[in-house]
């Protein structure tokens, strides 16, 4: 009989205990606790940066797959990433003007998007549904978007992981590849949690836009002013290419006013979530209580560092693309996108002093500050400029004055330097990869040095004061800004050029 009632005694107290790990099992996240999952897993494998990582694309119509990589058809291969082997996954090119671009040169290095769920919906690669492989066009350094994410996510916006990946086919060398985290799923349900908001991808289908959407490309409708007198785009380009929904103006309450935004949804919206994101535009517009429709200090963080590198194929140039929305509850941040073209590129052919000096409080190329509301609130508001300075005083202190940035770039030199020097359809010999990242220490630090000045009230740090006070810019013509690769660099002669 007394077992009998210690007996009883256990199973109940293993009953309570059951009880209570399910209890907070199914509570865990409510009470602060992170789950620990396979979903989470692909953070330390793939995007640990401190190896290049390999990935061996297997598939038996290789040829024919890119022969036929600009119709953008995904194709059945398996993937071989760092030993590990992953079946039944997707592959496709990747990218609009870029891959025109790999199509004109011909050059088969195009970058591939994957799906690693596209025919299985349970498959990922350890939590990973999308993953993108940059082709690194246009970029001698091989380091604009990976140096760019890497300050993004350290100085607290949410950012794409990144690493390097040798990509070979078949077991055949291919090539040195920048391996970008998808912005879809898992990186919504990494950065938010599994109740995460909704995210949108703003391309407006005219004037050029629509790339990063996979929309088409056309030149002729590049506006005139666009183009300055030697035919090539224009850094004061006063017309914008891109919709007023894609600048995110408010115009009206009406869902088609806003079409280049809803219908590039990378989540599943309802009427009640357009609504509640044409409001949050509406307050932004206005100017009225930004701090309850804008994440103040991720979006101020995010263009600390896009201004600093200067990244004009995106919202701040005339192009207005290449960026993420994403809202939660009527509030917005800015997720930052496509970075192959920062450090001047888009805009190489402008003199150097130019860029260098470029003012922090007139950021925009190709518009006005007023045309871009989710900047513009910045400086409309005292408070609001001085946190951004205050932002940017401690970027440049943490990353440039610490040597932090210059460490960096040496440290990722010296880990791709023999995958760069062998990489067999590379768009730059292995001299013109060590001149452009010679040519990037140099242009960073002349870039901290004019900011700082900036700052200080020593250099003006608009426009209009930079044109009345020439003599008090940073002057180093000498360095050739297209040696770190440019929109031209990887192209055709004549194919950026204004058709007549």
């Amino acid at each position: 009989m007394s077992t009998s009632k210690h007996i009883n005694k256990i199973c109940c107290t293993v009953f309570m205990l059951v009880l209570l790990v399910t209890f907070l099992f199914t509570q865990a996240e409510k009470l602060g606790v992170q789950a620990v999952s396979s979903k989470g897993g692909y953070a330390s494998r793939l995007f640990d940066t401190s190896t290049v990582h390999t990935i061996d694309i297997v598939m038996d119509d290789w040829d024919d797959f890119i022969k036929n990589c600009t119709d953008k058809e995904y194709v059945l291969c398996t993937l071989i990433i760092d030993d590990e082997v992953y079946k039944n996954a997707a592959i496709r090119a990747k990218g609009n003007t870029s891959l025109s671009s790999v199509d004109a040169y011909g050059n088969d290095r195009y970058s591939f998007k994957i799906e690693f769920d596209h025919y299985d919906s349970g498959n990922t690669y350890h939590g990973l549904d999308k993953l993108c492989l940059n082709n690194i066009i246009q970029d001698n350094t091989y380091m604009k978007d990976y140096l760019s994410y890497q300050m993004m996510r350290s100085f607290g916006v949410d950012a794409p992981l990144c690493s390097y990946s040798y990509i070979t086919v078949n077991g055949e060398d291919w090539g040195l590849y920048l391996a970008v985290e998808g912005i879809e799923d898992a990186f919504l349900q990494r950065s938010y949690g599994n109740d995460y908001g909704a995210l949108y991808k703003p391309d407006s289908m005219d004037m050029g836009g629509g790339r990063g959407n996979d929309m088409p490309f056309d030149m002729e409708k590049r506006p005139p002013d666009s183009f300055g007198p030697d035919k090539k785009m224009s850094p004061d380009a006063g017309t914008p290419m891109g919709s007023d929904d894609v600048s995110l103006l408010y115009t009206d309450d009406e869902y088609e006013s806003y079409s280049n935004i809803l219908e590039n949804a990378k989540t599943t919206v309802s009427d009640s979530d357009k609504s509640r994101l044409i409001r949050s535009l509406k307050q932004l517009n206005e100017g009225n209580a930004i701090d309850t429709v804008v994440n103040i200090d991720e979006v101020i963080r995010y263009f600390v560092v896009h201004n600093f590198v200067l990244n004009f194929d995106s919202y701040t140039g005339s192009m207005l693309h290449n960026y993420y929305l994403y809202e939660k509850d009527g509030m917005l941040s800015m997720i930052p996108w496509d970075y192959n073209l920062a450090f001047g590129g888009f805009l190489s052919e402008s003199d150097a002093v130019t860029l260098i000096n470029y003012p922090i409080d007139t950021p925009v190329s190709g518009g006005t500050i007023e045309s871009r509301p989710m900047l513009a609130w910045i400086f409309n508001n005292d408070t609001y400029t001085e946190l951004y300075h205050q932002y940017f005083s401690d970027f440049i202190t943490e990353y440039f004055e610490n040597d932090y940035i210059y460490d960096l770039i040496d440290d990722t030199k010296e880990l791709i330097d023999p995958f760069v020097e062998k990489d067999p359809t590379s768009f730059c010999t292995y001299e013109e990869f060590e001149n452009g990242v010679s040519v990037l220490k140099e242009f960073c630090m002349l870039r901290a040095q004019s900011i700082s000045r900036q700052l200080s009230g020593t250099i003006p740090a608009t426009s209009a004061g930079q044109a009345m006070n020439v003599s008090a810019l940073i002057d180093d013509n000498d360095i050739n800004i297209a040696a770190m690769g440019s929109m031209e660099s990887a192209m055709p002669p004549g194919q950026f050029q204004r058709p007549d």
